[in-house]
């Protein structure tokens, strides 16, 4: 097993759904094999942003031919979690060594490889600075509940889990990676970050009620909402995921309301009353500019398909 880079643009024409589905020509084949059951981050342009950057993280869990494109193939991906923030790939002398060169110079056969396999030493040092940004907003710590810890992202990444720890997946950790695997796969963990990332780029907003509620500590009331929960296959993308303030989340969960692809506000004739007072006037959820960030069709289809009540 290895880790690797894997490259990624929105509206490239190859059908990836990220943190989801990988599609690659068979080029690359047999470096994405080495990286089946191990883990891949993704790099490549985001919109409104010049440059390259590395942006998440995933497991590859499987790879099938694609059925409809010979010499075409998807790597099935699990786990998949955002960056706290973009890194670019020359920042910090750049993250690969093989691509950027000590004089700051890149090196053009390695760039163009859409799939690249990248030392332990690589992911680690990629993974402790893509998730160490601190909550801007975290939850009370003497909150009511049943006394399970919050936990802190006020820390580097490595530092939440020691090497002693026990293994939470059923593969190997070495030195580098083992503290900083068990954290991100650490499902309170994961709870933390998709809230800190949505609650980020919806500016602490509700996306159906354009109402931005600020408690008297300064903390946000909108929560993280999954599209497609976690128990029933969906990951912690952004993509996946949209700011709703409590009673359109409950709504939303329920299949009371739901998004159309082009972020109109779907009502279930199931609903007692119409609620379109509740709801942005125009009926249009308020979500990111920048495409990247912004529920993706995959996940509202099947939002709209198992869930909403039509």
């Amino acid at each position: 097993m290895a880790k690797a880079i894997f490259y990624h643009k929105d509206g490239s024409g190859y059908k990836d759904v990220r943190g989801q589905l990988y599609h690659f020509p068979k080029m690359y084949l047999s470096r994405v094999r080495q990286a089946e059951h191990d883990w891949c981050v993704y790099y490549g342009p985001l919109s409104g942003m010049p440059g390259r950057y590395y942006s998440g993280l995933a497991k590859v869990t499987a790879i099938e031919p694609d059925s409809d494109l010979p010499d075409h193939f998807y790597a099935r991906l699990a786990d998949y979690l955002d960056f706290d923030r973009p890194l670019d790939y020359r920042e910090s002398g750049g993250y690969e060594r093989q691509l950027i060169a000590a004089d700051g110079s890149v090196n053009p056969g390695r760039s163009v490889q859409a799939v690249r396999i990248i030392s332990d030493q690589e992911f680690a040092t990629l993974i402790e600075a893509g998730l160490s940004e601190p909550e801007e907003w975290p939850l009370r710590r003497d909150a009511p509940g049943d006394g399970a810890p919050v936990p802190a992202l006020d820390r580097p990444l490595s530092e939440h889990l020691s090497v002693e720890e026990p293994a939470q997946a059923p593969y190997l950790f070495d030195e580098f990676t083992r503290p900083i695997i068990a954290s991100t796969i650490n499902r309170p963990f994961r709870d933390a970050k998709f809230r800190q990332h949505i609650r980020r780029v919806y500016d602490r907003t509700c996306a159906f009620t354009g109402l931005r509620l600020i408690n008297g500590g300064g903390r946000p009331e909108v929560e993280a909402a999954h599209i497609v929960p976690v128990e029933r296959g969906g990951n912690d993308s952004v993509q996946n995921g949209i700011a709703l303030s409590g009673t359109v989340h409950w709504m939303f969960d329920r299949g009371l309301l739901s998004l159309a692809d082009d972020f109109t506000i779907l009502q279930s004739r199931y609903l007692n009353e119409d609620v379109s007072h509740l709801l942005v006037r125009d009926g249009k959820a308020r979500v990111p500019s920048a495409a990247h960030l912004r529920p993706h069709p995959h996940y509202l289809g099947w939002h709209r398909d198992n869930v909403f009540k039509q």
